[in-house]
């Protein structure tokens, strides 16, 4: 009788706790078995590709793409074998270094709080401004082009003065007369053109109202015409005078001197052609 330990005492005892825990692709296999299911059926059905069945069965989740995809893969061929998953899931996490941990939500927020929010040019600004510009200068300039057709208007019917001698009219004039921008001086009324009636008035003895148009009619002059002022006008064929008072009104038609005598607070009614002088 020998002392001590059998050869079946000095074998290695077996560690049944880790031979009865198996890996999470085994109990996946064994599931799928006893299911009597194919890795085509779990294929099928999960929509997993064939390679990643036989690769998770294997315990090789590098095919799954991370450990997001392999939780899933695992929680979709559980279903499919009916087996729980969440036992699997926690198993793979205690194989894989747990899942990680998340993110405290308050840090986010601050940081999303506080970074600062970049901000565009705006635009709704800049185009209310630039109409606004637009508008302005549209306005000026049909303010300016109006004020510079109504003085080029008065330029064209305004009466132009003898140099040296202004006209002023005493009384409001119903309409604006049309006068010659430029009237002759003495020196013209000479030598005036025989193509035209060239008619000046001259208050020498005092003042009076006087009234001239041409052969169209066209007010040429309407007002009161002061003692020493003269008007001088021209057409090519006619002239008509109204003298309120003719006799303090010397007249030369055509370069020479009208010698009719009128009288002191008449009113004379007169018309000069080219062929004149001869009181009218």
């Amino acid at each position: 009788m020998s002392i001590g330990n059998s050869p079946e005492d000095e074998r290695p005892f077996r560690d049944e706790s880790q031979e009865a825990r198996s890996s999470v692709g085994r109990a996946l296999q064994q599931a799928r078995i006893a299911a009597g299911l194919t890795v085509d059926d779990v294929s099928r059905a999960t929509r997993v590709r064939i390679a990643i069945v036989h690769a998770i069965e294997a315990d090789d989740f590098a095919p799954c793409g991370g450990d997001v995809y392999a939780r899933g893969h695992i929680r979709t061929l559980a279903r499919a074998v009916h087996l729980d998953p969440e036992p699997l899931i926690a198993r793979y996490d205690a194989e894989h270094g747990g899942r990680p941990a998340p993110t405290p939500a308050a840090p986010l927020f601050e940081a999303e709080r506080i970074r600062p929010e970049r901000r565009g040019p705006n635009w709704t600004a800049a185009m209310v401004a630039a109409i606004v510009v637009v508008i302005g200068f549209v306005g000026f300039t049909a303010f300016k082009g109006g004020d510079d057709g109504d003085a080029t208007a008065q330029a064209a019917d305004g009466a132009t003065p003898t140099a040296g001698k202004p006209a002023v009219s005493a009384t409001p004039k119903k309409e604006k007369p049309a006068e010659p921008t430029a009237e002759p001086s003495d020196s013209a009324i000479a030598a005036a053109p025989q193509d035209k009636v060239t008619v000046q008035v001259s208050a020498v003895g005092g003042r009076s109202w006087i009234s001239a148009k041409d052969h169209n009619g066209r007010m040429l002059f309407d007002g009161l015409l002061k003692q020493g002022q003269s008007k001088t006008f021209q057409d090519n064929s006619k002239i008509n005078l109204i003298l309120g008072d003719a006799g303090a009104i010397e007249l030369y038609v055509n370069g020479k001197k009208i010698e009719d005598t009128f009288k002191p607070g008449s009113v004379e009614r007169l018309t000069y052609t080219k062929g004149d002088p001869v009181a009218g």
